[in-house]
């Protein structure tokens, strides 16, 4: 895929100037401020390597701050909407992501996220994603437990939307893999403290704890379980990645363990896998431009975004043009017939039946390795 390095004019700008006709819309809401910013402002940050031409039309993004929160979202998805978008990004969190594809529904807008919002059957028929749900990550660490003797697990994490999901997928995988579920302990994005559900989760006396947390919230709980002697395993879930967690928890980040995509160490994987090469080229791309160590699973995903829709444009195109209903579905349904994509976790794939798309070539197992991450088994 050839980019281009330049954003299209009022990236960042809020603006409500009509669409030309044959440019193509594109409206992103993300979290750039509040407690999200650390997984947002990578979003917004990959949008800068997107093309700003596909197909020989042009590609205007505006990019609007929901600060992680659902109502904000809504009213971005709706401005989105209004003003004549032909697809919308995000957001940055489960939450609002949920929020947003309650309007790509009532807009017929297809929405392409960057988080995996878990929706009830059918209700997904606009909405793509290019992360995987958290039944198949679950399934990851599940295995990493039973390769490694482990017979009880505590949870300590969100009381949110992706809190639950991990949740509810851990109450579903682990008693059948014969892994005592040992106490549930839940937290706030907003929390200062986890005192005492870290002390609930002792009390409990796991083999192992399941952290569920986003970005630089992952090291509260973390530091947290290691300052209160915890020796047992501490998983994380993708969210954790973050150059952020690696910080903030210090030398207490050593020894977690991470179920993730790929895309977060591309030099160690073989040569074999799928994502390689454009994992490889994200990461140059990105740490030229916003240096070494910068790398995130939050801008890959935006940046997959990229190969996606010059999958799908020139095909759309050829049904309808930009700025109309029949563009926008054209681009749903393209997306939904396509067949693979090949982006920076492996290939996407989606059905009818399947708007995630990935198979598990999409999923390691990463630890800290000072400030930055390594493969494990």
């Amino acid at each position: 895929m050839k980019l281009k390095y330049a954003l299209a004019a009022g990236l960042l700008a809020a603006t409500a100037t009509q669409i030309a006709l044959a440019d193509i819309h594109v409206g992103v809401t993300t979290s750039l401020t509040g407690p999200g910013a650390s997984i947002g402002i990578p979003v917004r940050n990959a949008i800068t390597l997107w093309p700003t031409e596909i197909a020989g039309q042009k590609l205007i993004v505006q990019v609007l701050d929901d600060a992680g929160d659902p109502t904000q979202a809504t009213k971005n998805g709706r401005r989105f909407a209004e003003e004549g978008a032909d697809l919308i990004v995000g957001s940055a969190n489960t939450p609002a992501t949920i929020a947003l594809a309650q309007v790509a529904a009532e807009a017929k807008i297809m929405q392409l996220s960057p988080s995996p919002a878990e929706l009830p059957a059918g209700k997904d028929y606009w909405t793509f994603r290019v992360v995987m749900n958290a039944r198949y990550y679950t399934d990851g660490l599940i295995e990493h437990m039973k390769k490694h003797g482990v017979k009880s697990v505590a949870f300590l994490g969100l009381s949110d939307a992706y809190g639950e999901s991990y949740l509810q997928a851990l109450k579903e995988k682990a008693p059948a893999a014969g892994i005592k579920i040992s106490t549930i302990e839940r937290f706030a994005r907003a929390d200062t403290s986890i005192a005492g559900q870290s002390l609930g989760v002792l009390a409990s006396k796991p083999d192992a704890v399941v952290i569920v947390a986003v970005g630089a919230g992952a090291a509260m709980p973390q530091k947290a379980m290691i300052e209160r002697g915890y020796k047992g395993k501490i998983y994380h879930t993708p969210a954790s990645v973050s150059p952020d967690f690696l910080r903030l928890a210090g030398k207490d980040a050593k020894g977690a363990l991470v179920v993730s995509g790929p895309e977060q160490v591309p030099e160690q994987l073989p040569a074999s896998h799928p994502g390689k090469q454009n994992a490889l080229k994200f990461v140059q791309s990105y740490e030229a431009k916003y240096g070494p160590g910068s790398r995130t699973q939050f801008a890959a995903h935006i940046y997959d975004f990229a190969f996606v829709l010059e999958k799908i444009i020139p095909i759309a195109l050829q049904k309808a043009k930009p700025g109309t209903p029949e563009f926008r579905t054209a681009l749903r349904d393209t997306l939904e017939t396509v067949g693979g994509i090949t982006v920076t976790k492996g290939v996407l794939h989606y059905t009818p039946e399947d708007h995630w798309g990935f198979g598990p070539d999409a999923r390691v197992m990463l630890t800290p390795d000072g400030n930055d991450w390594k493969l494990v088994d």
